[in-house]
């Protein structure tokens, strides 16, 4: 099926799709058309849509939401997920599943409402007290806007934690020509993962965002602790393998690595097809899957390279990962910040010039 649709109106449709029935949001360029969009459309489907007073208030909402059952959404930019902060923490710690779209704009604080940017990077996995893990996914195309959120909702309720579908304004608010499954059949091949039964159905259950037992009563005991703990990291770390989600283009021989994610990956394809029609021999790592940083897929897309480039639209927060990862490889940052696109030439001549 092919559509000419924008991002934000994938995100919708891959959230409707996934039985999103709850949604709660306040207006924040360049996330605001999401809000629209799922007021428009969640009641349609017998959800509910709801623009919060503040950002605070939505995501508290969304987090009753899911304590009830339902399968909720929130969609903010980066000014706004510093505001979720605190609500992010509870949902790792009550254990409540949560899909939260953060569309990024050039930062810092109100920084360039309508311009595009990455820098929420790292703030996505580390914007919560107690360094917990979180699941961050980064769609690189207006299709994989729909596909990864709908992921985003099985994994979500999977793990049992909340997880950021982390796009930015430039694919949220371009319309392009894209190649769309049918809900139905892409749903099909999702795992299915039940719904989360309402807190409290048919037994007394505490929920606290404080250290807790296995019956949810506050201790302060170190080994009921150090369990709690230790499970809530152990269960995304210890299954970080099956969380990668990288797209690879390898070439034979190659002897640079291009990385990216987001939009900026659109660039590196092009970059990609460039270099080696000059002759030089590049291989491609498109990251879907920032958080945990999918170490298996790199090390086999970095096999045999020389040199990594990793391109963003930030002052270089991705490239320290792959700088800590491959130690013995010359890594190359290619950022902007300036409020403008990576282009394929700032690719090629980082591999012409070395």
């Amino acid at each position: 099926m092919r559509e000419f649709i924008d991002g934000a109106t994938a995100i919708v449709r891959g959230a409707i799709a996934a039985g999103c029935n709850f949604f709660a949001g306040y207006p924040i360029t360049p996330a605001t058309s999401i809000l629209l969009a799922m007021v428009r459309e969640l009641p349609k489907v017998g959800g509910i849509a709801i623009q919060g007073e503040d950002e605070i208030a939505s995501i508290g909402m969304c987090l009753g939401a899911a304590s009830a059952g339902m399968r909720a959404l929130t969609a903010t930019s980066g000014p706004g997920l510093s505001l979720y902060s605190e609500n992010i923490g509870l949902a790792i710690m009550a254990e409540l599943p949560l899909v939260i779209v953060d569309v990024q704009r050039l930062g810092p604080a109100t920084g360039g409402a309508t311009t595009v940017g990455q820098g929420d990077t790292h703030f996505a996995r580390w914007g919560t007290a107690g360094g917990y893990p979180l699941i961050v996914l980064a769609p690189s195309s207006v299709a994989e806007c729909m596909t990864l959120t709908m992921e985003a909702f099985v994994l979500a309720e999977q793990f049992r934690c909340p997880v950021i579908v982390l796009t930015d304004k430039e694919l949220n608010l371009t319309t392009a020509t894209v190649e769309l499954l049918e809900p139905p059949a892409y749903s099909s091949q999702l795992p299915v993962v039940p719904v989360p039964p309402p807190l409290g159905a048919g037994q007394v259950v505490r929920l606290t965002g404080s250290s807790h037992d296995d019956q949810g009563r506050i201790t302060k005991d170190p080994a009921q602790i150090e369990a709690l703990n230790r499970r809530l990291w152990d269960k995304i770390m210890a299954h970080r393998e099956e969380l990668e989600r990288v797209r690879l283009d390898l070439q034979p021989g190659a002897t640079t690595l291009f990385v990216s994610f987001g939009v900026t990956a659109r660039a590196l394809e092009e970059a990609l097809v460039q270099a080696r029609a000059t002759g030089h021999g590049v291989s491609g790592a498109i990251v879907q899957s920032l958080w945990p940083v999918p170490e298996q897929a790199l090390r086999q897309a970095a096999a045999g390279v020389r040199r990594i480039v990793v391109a963003e639209l930030n002052p270089g927060l991705y490239v320290q990962e792959l700088r800590a990862l491959f130690p013995d490889r010359e890594v190359l940052s290619l950022s902007r910040i300036d409020g403008g696109l990576i282009a394929p030439e700032q690719f090629v001549a980082l591999v012409r010039e070395t």
